[in-house]
């Protein structure tokens, strides 16, 4: 079959991007991204493109060209629903906050809601593409709902799991490593749902990046693509921790293992810990899914991934306040940056959150600058975790519209997200604004300790 119009059901940072790209590089195909969210759709229908809800470098310039064309959002989804011949499903799978598998779990709650709205308004025959990030047989989930509606649809559930880096997404979608798609290859119909994707692709992509599995393989394939991922960013940062203890520098730690062909430089730079909606979701989900199965050794083994991500946030925090004489009570501490990695404004899981709440707790007063993120959002993250009211939220933390406002009268700074502006700041004016002796604590390694302390700061940097 021809593919002649799809819906998408999320509007958020894997439907948004993936359906602009598509509808950019296939122009006979009217794509329509829906969601019950009206202020998000009110942002991607905004006529400046630079208000669109997700900041990634060239997404504006995507949408512009794509939206009104054959790119539309709304908030009708029954409509898109029923126009469809093959809806994504782009929506959330946060990890439950409840009852089994709390904690570990994907809560699944809203993709069943798709799929039961798809099976009550579906009156012809569609290709379900999960595109969110599932657990194991979830299609043999959807496919149940889907197949007892008893009104005569015939559904194909295909998996179709994104390898988006935020930041990079544009980049990505345009020059995929590979496009993974996961359907039925026993039957007639389920290779030709499975065909009619890869024609999508096909546009812009050429056929070896195109891979085709049965679906159990490509959901697995996303949970273990981002647990390697992580796993490689923890175990560096294990041993950032052994080299501020051996005299060893994790830096040139990091490129001569790196340069090792069988390893590679990439996710080997040490941080103040991984952030994002899925490293952290994904590796919970795969350590309960080995659980689930009785496999103890396989859900240790990943579960400790996560141990050495948190770790690492937790000491960079209590690093801060032992230097800073064992208080922070009162002191003025300047976080640089609050979205999880430079280039995004996402802040989901961001290191940021988690060591501005550690500081709260020892009542330092933070004043926080991010490039992209909005106070609302920061507070919102804060108020999340659920650890102080929203009133004392809002009494100890401040957030401020440049770096040198954060910077003055600052006791400490925090570099929490890479941005290269960051590196660019005037350093010297900001250390002469500073209460002495002034510290820079340089989480993400962005920074030349030589020159730091040239200017006169107490420089700390993981791994050195």
């Amino acid at each position: 079959m021809k593919v002649k119009n799809i819906c998408c059901i999320g509007a958020g940072y894997v439907g948004g991007p993936t359906m602009a790209i598509i509808a950019q590089k296939s122009p006979e195909i009217t794509v329509t991204v829906v969601d019950i969210n009206a202020k998000r759709i009110a942002a991607w229908n905004d006529p400046d493109v630079n208000n669109i809800p997700i900041y990634e470098p060239g997404l504006a310039e995507v949408v512009a060209e794509a939206r009104g064309r054959n790119l539309f959002f709304s908030t009708d989804v029954d409509a898109a629903i029923d126009a469809a011949d093959m809806i994504f499903i782009s929506v959330n799978t946060p990890t439950k906050t409840y009852g089994m598998g709390k904690g570990m779990a994907a809560d699944l709650k809203y993709i069943e809601l798709c799929a039961r709205q798809i099976a009550r308004i579906a009156t012809t025959d569609k290709i379900v593409v999960e595109k969110s990030t599932l657990p194991v047989r979830t299609a043999e989930a959807l496919k149940n709902i889907l197949d007892n509606t008893g009104n005569g649809v015939n559904f194909q559930i295909l998996s179709n799991p994104e390898f988006l880096a935020e930041g990079t997404a544009v980049t990505d979608l345009h020059k995929p490593d590979r496009v993974l798609i996961g359907g039925d290859l026993d039957t007639e119909a389920g290779r030709e749902a499975i065909q009619a994707l890869v024609d999508v692709y096909a546009h812009w992509v050429t056929e070896d990046n195109i891979l085709t599995t049965n679906v159990w393989s490509s959901e697995l394939s996303k949970l273990t693509a981002n647990a390697f991922l992580a796993q490689r960013v923890s175990s560096i940062n294990a041993l950032s921790e052994l080299c501020e203890v051996t005299g060893a520098d994790i830096k040139e730690v990091s490129k001569a293992i790196g340069m090792d062909s069988r390893i590679g430089p990439k996710f080997l730079q040490a941080s103040v810990g991984f952030g994002g909606s899925c490293f952290q979701k994904d590796i919970l989900n795969l350590v309960y899914i080995a659980k689930s199965f009785g496999l103890e050794e396989v859900a240790d083994y990943w579960e400790q991934v996560i141990i050495m991500n948190d770790h690492q946030k937790r000491r960079f925090a209590a690093k801060l306040v032992k230097t800073l004489y064992n208080t922070v009570s009162g002191k003025q501490i300047a976080m640089l940056g609050w979205a999880f990695k430079k280039d995004t404004n996402d802040t989901r899981e961001s290191a940021s959150i988690y060591v501005a709440d550690y500081l709260l707790n020892e009542q330092a007063s933070v004043v926080v600058y991010d490039p992209k993120v909005t106070e609302e959002q920061i507070l919102a993250d804060l108020d999340y975790l659920g650890t102080r009211s929203e009133a004392e939220n809002r009494a100890l933390i401040r957030v401020v519209n440049s770096a040198e406002a954060a910077c003055d009268q600052a006791h400490a700074i925090a570099i929490m997200t890479e941005w290269d502006a960051f590196k660019d700041l005037d350093w010297n004016a900001i250390y002469s604004d500073m209460l002495k002796p002034a510290f820079l604590f340089d989480g993400r390694r962005l920074l030349d300790r030589k020159v730091l302390e040239e200017i006169g700061f107490d420089f700390y940097a993981i791994g050195s």
